[in-house]
């Protein structure tokens, strides 16, 4: 809730309207929240987007305002009686529990969701990304309030740039933002192998047209950290992480037995997991086939052409990275979480391998 919150108003501009103007005044900046997860560890903030001062007109600058404007809406928010004010608190609750209650209606990311709490049971990857409605209906604008007040002081703090300034005038910018923020700094701890959780099978009934079928796997702690990290990944390409996979071309293509079809592979935790849309009278020769394509991938099954089109793509992917700005910043924050960072370059290196 803390990022949609802080992004209602901050004591310079109180009121969504006030923040408005003052990004339309910045040649239309946005700001937005942010939520990301990484196995254990989660981030939550601000971001935005805005024109490099080279490109503003004569005499205009954009990074500072634009800096003085998240600091206002981190540091600097709306409260009442010194919490957060209830009404907006209310506000906000009410939104994520009702976007908590619509995950239900996509059925792919439901049946999902519901895999990972059951295969996770005994992990903190149980947890859901957006969190979990009862506790959510139970936050108060003073818990929530001691709460942003206690990720200041302690949680590691990161800010990823990507422009043309120089990186030097960024980081006095952002020492700057943060000089009068009280910190006593708390390591976090080192993120945990997957705790097993079992295995077994559940089923849950719905009227739907379409099933989806969700099956994880554990990849015997083959996670971020570990030499095998770049033949997970081409592994998985093969498997089921792209069109031309064995899985999309066999399963769907060949045998029709689904309507879509994909594999991923969650690095941190060291989870496979496959997704696919079926008729629900064909569950049981749908999970056959793929069991049998995977069987066929450990068996060293892979022709030469499944193997190099899955190292383009992955290539392909990688290259990828340096197209937006958005995807620079993702790419780099989400392997700053991992606690093993590489770059693309890296990565496309060892999968060569």
């Amino acid at each position: 809730m803390l990022p949609a919150l802080l992004l209602r108003g901050c004591q310079s501009a109180p009121d969504l309207r006030a923040i408005t103007l003052r990004l339309d005044d910045l040649y239309g900046a946005a700001v937005g929240s942010q939520l990301r997860r990484v196995g254990d560890c989660q981030t939550t903030g601000l971001s935005c987007g805005f024109v490099e001062d080279r490109f503003a007109l004569s005499g205009d600058r954009i990074m500072e305002p634009v800096t003085a404007l998240l600091q206002d809406l981190l540091l600097h928010p709306v409260l009442e009686n010194g919490v957060f004010r209830k009404d907006f608190v209310e506000t906000e609750r009410k939104s994520l529990v009702l976007t908590l209650e619509s995950e239900i209606n996509d059925k792919r990311s439901y049946a999902q969701s519901q895999l990972m709490r059951k295969m996770c049971s005994a992990d903190s990857y149980a947890i859901p990304r957006l969190g979990e409605k009862e506790r959510v209906e139970k936050i108060t604008a003073e818990a929530l309030y001691a709460h942003y007040r206690r990720i200041l002081r302690e949680s590691p703090i990161e800010v990823n740039y990507v422009g043309s300034m120089e990186p030097e005038a960024v980081a006095k910018l952002i020492r700057e933002m943060f000089r009068d923020v009280e910190r006593d700094y708390v390591n976090l701890p080192a993120q945990t192998p997957f705790r097993d959780g079992g295995g077994g099978e559940y089923t849950e009934q719905m009227d739907v047209t379409q099933g989806k079928l969700a099956m994880g796997f554990r990849t015997g702690g083959v996670s971020v950290w570990s030499e095998n990290f770049p033949a997970m990944l081409l592994c998985n390409s093969v498997f089921g992480g792209r069109t031309l996979s064995k899985l999309f071309m066999n399963v769907r293509e060949k045998l029709s037995l689904c309507y879509d079809i994909g594999s991923s592979y969650n690095s941190a935790k060291g989870l496979l997991t496959v997704n696919a849309g079926i008729d629900c009278q064909m569950v049981d020769e749908a999970r056959e086939e793929i069991m049998n394509q995977l069987s066929l991938c450990q068996n060293g099954r892979i022709t030469a052409e499944e193997l190099n089109a899955a190292k383009q793509y992955l290539r392909s992917s990688a290259r990828a990275v340096y197209d937006s700005t958005g995807a620079i910043e993702y790419f780099y924050g989400m392997e700053n979480l991992s606690a093993r960072p590489m770059t693309p370059e890296k990565i496309v290196e060892e999968l060569e391998k």
